[in-house]
C-alpha cells in the first residue's frame, strides 16, 4: 500500500498579496465612466428583459415536463399517433423549445442589445484615443 502523501501549499508573502489586490483593483478608468452612464444602465436592463424571463420560461417548461413524467404517467404515457406518446412530444418540444430560445436570443440580441454595446464601444475606443 502507497502511503499517501500531501503536498506542501505555497504560502505567498504577503506584500504578494497585496499586490495581487491592487492589480484587481486597478482597471481602465474609462470602463468606470461607461458603467455610470445611462446607456449602460440601458444595455444591462436590455439584456436582463431577455434572459431572466427567458431562462425562467425555460426552467418551467423542463419543470412541467419532469413532474409530469414522475407523477402524471398515465397522462404522459398517452398515445398520439401510432407508438408515439404524449411523453415523445413533449420530450421532442423540449429541443424545439431550446433551438426556437437560441434564435430568439439571437434576433433580440442583434436587434436591442448590440447596438447599445456598439455605441458604447465606440465611446469606449474613442476615450481611449483621447488618453493617449
Amino acid at each position: 500500500m502507497t502511503p499517501i502523501t500531501s503536498r506542501a501549499r505555497r504560502v505567498l508573502p504577503v506584500s504578494s498579496l497585496d499586490q495581487s489586490h491592487d492589480h484587481a483593483r486597478r482597471h481602465d478608468p474609462v470602463y468606470d465612466e461607461l458603467h455610470a452612464t445611462p446607456e449602460f444602465t440601458r444595455l444591462r436592463a436590455a439584456y436582463r428583459n431577455f434572459v431572466f424571463p427567458a431562462t425562467a420560461a425555460f426552467l418551467l417548461w423542463y419543470l412541467l415536463y419532469v413532474v409530469m413524467s414522475n407523477w402524471a404517467t398515465d397522462f404522459m404515457a398517452t398515445k398520439v399517433v401510432g407508438n408515439i406518446n404524449v411523453a415523445l412530444v413533449f420530450g421532442l418540444l423540449q429541443f424545439a423549445t431550446t433551438f426556437l430560445i437560441a434564435w430568439l436570443y439571437a434576433r433580440y440580441m442583434s436587434r436591442r442589445v448590440d447596438p447599445l454595446a456598439r455605441d458604447l464601444e465606440q465611446r469606449y475606443l474613442t476615450r481611449m484615443g483621447e488618453m493617449r
